[in-house]
């Protein structure tokens, strides 16, 4: 295994790959650097004098500012870098991006639905409109889940609990229809069951004009205080949504069809080194193969948000992408919030200094691919190719924002780890092989191989056609778990 890694020939920082001790003798690009103080796994060290308020280089970037003198060989942390990051910014179009060449197409067995839209799942879900009906919708999961043995069909049965759809006003409350109208859409459900309590304000009968045009076979609806026993009639309506569901089979899907989120969390020092270049690499076979990837977390593209806006494909989606970034450091500041608070303690645990540091890891889950469309929070993916969406950067808001937008599967890259998992497949990717290695019940892959024994482009083909097994059935350790969550963005106040 290697020791450390230097990044890009520009860097004044190199990158812990396992632990170095203090005194250690290291040979970096072909220079002698001696560690003045240990170094821990994914942190940085200086290559050379820094002086204060001279740039930090990583990744051939500036992640921040040194706060004091930094000498060779040092320790290079939160307590001698600090961002170089201001607020509201203008931009400059500077088209920069080469777009991806089309390769073989690739195929995976889907479910073709009446639509013409395409699932990598067949499940039953069950949505209610509101939290009031969250026990109920509970309960009748846990009971359907016995009809399953009856339609083999079918895969599972899962209810997305949220406290929302009342006591909501102005985008909170649109955020809420939105959300779940596109989860009533998503064709990985083969079937929906709607239950409402009947005096909310996003009731059925409201939440009909988001959904739009629907199979009466494929979504039914239940007002829980029209019915003297609501768990019951649910029951029987759910008997003809597993006959519907039951009727789907798996069949040769082309990869083009395929919708793939990307998002990171609890990130560490090899996250842009490992796990999110391959994803990015994952993102641009994908393209290439005439299919859809959708980037998220824009306070997480902070820092590196020109590296995007240089790959939009024309002045409109550059224009688009300002937008996206300057419509949520308005967020902040319109709640007084520090639009730079990031990273989180556990990112600095794992190596991350800044903002910067942060995001230009993050945004390498892009790939190279021109960026092909831009979605606000709640719009439904239209165009093929990489997309940004706009969301928060909280795992499950963004996850699910991501599945909203009609990822058929998120992959969440992780140095730290976490067992959470989102309305649709969620692949759990190890940036390090120690942490694949301590929880293996919920990482699904380990790009920690990347500075072991394998190259990226090896690992890049066994990742894609990993992805491509589980759109063809193959179960994440979070579905096996039974796990599933839904998290939807909260703006404003709580009546």
């Amino acid at each position: 295994m290697q020791e450390i890694i230097k990044i890009n020939e520009n860097d004044n920082v190199a990158v812990a790959l396992k632990p170095i001790a203090k005194g250690t003798s290291l040979d970096v690009a072909g220079t002698k650097v001696v560690t003045t103080e240990d170094i821990p796994q994914g942190h940085k060290f200086a290559l050379r004098p820094i002086k204060e308020g001279e740039p930090v280089i990583k990744y051939g970037f500036r992640i921040g500012f040194a706060k004091q003198d930094i000498e060779t060989g040092a320790w290079i942390h939160v307590h001698n870098v600090k961002t170089a990051l201001g607020e509201l910014l203008d931009y400059t179009y500077n088209p920069t991006g080469v777009d991806v060449e089309p390769t073989q197409e690739a195929f995976f067995n889907g479910y073709i639905r009446k639509n013409g839209k395409v699932g990598v799942r067949n499940d039953i879900w069950i949505i209610p409109t509101v939290g009031c009906v969250n026990s109920v919708v509970r309960e009748i999961e846990h009971r359907a889940k016995e009809m399953l043995k009856d339609y083999a069909n079918v895969e599972d049965v899962y209810s997305f609990n949220h406290p929302y759809g009342c006591s909501q006003m102005n985008d909170d409350q649109e955020n809420t229809r939105t959300i779940l109208a596109d989860l009533i859409n998503h064709p990985n459900a083969g079937a929906v069951l709607v239950v409402g309590l009947g005096c909310e304000n996003s009731n059925i009968d409201v939440l009909k004009n988001y959904i739009g045009e629907y199979d009466e076979q494929r979504v039914k609806f239940i007002v829980s205080q029209e019915y003297d026993d609501e768990i019951e009639e649910s029951l029987n309506q759910l008997k003809d949504l597993f006959a519907y569901a039951n009727a789907f089979t798996r069949e040769p899907v082309s990869a083009k069809e395929l919708v793939v989120g990307l998002k990171c969390g609890g990130s560490d020092g090899l996250s842009g080194i490992t796990a999110n270049p391959l994803v990015g690499k994952f993102s641009d076979i994908l393209v290439s193969k005439g299919g859809t990837t959708i980037l998220t977390e824009v306070p997480e593209m902070f820092g590196a948000e020109t590296l995007l806006m240089d790959r939009c494909a024309n002045e409109e989606l550059f224009n688009k992408t300002v937008a996206l970034v300057n419509d949520f450091k308005n967020y902040f500041k319109s709640h007084d919030a520090v639009i730079y608070e990031n990273p989180s303690p556990g990112n600095k645990k794992g190596g991350i200094s800044t903002l910067e540091d942060k995001s230009l890891g993050c945004t390498q889950k892009s790939g190279s691919s021109l960026v092909r469309g831009v979605l606000k929070y709640g719009e439904t993916v239209q165009t093929k190719g990489l997309n940004l969406l706009s969301a928060p950067g909280n795992d499950l808001v963004a996850a699910t924002a991501l599945a909203c937008a009609g990822a058929h599967i998120v992959l969440f890259t992780t140095g730290r780890g976490t067992p959470f998992a989102s309305p649709v497949p969620t692949v759990k990717i190890s940036t390090n092989s120690n942490l694949n290695g301590k929880k293996s019940n919920w990482i699904d892959y380990n790009a920690g191989r990347l500075v072991e024994d394998v190259s990226m482009e090896e690992l890049s083909k066994d990742f894609f056609n990993y992805i491509l097994e589980v759109a063809s059935g193959k179960k994440v350790k979070a579905e096996i778990s039974g796990f599933h969550d839904l998290a939807i963005f909260k703006q404003g106040v709580t009546l």
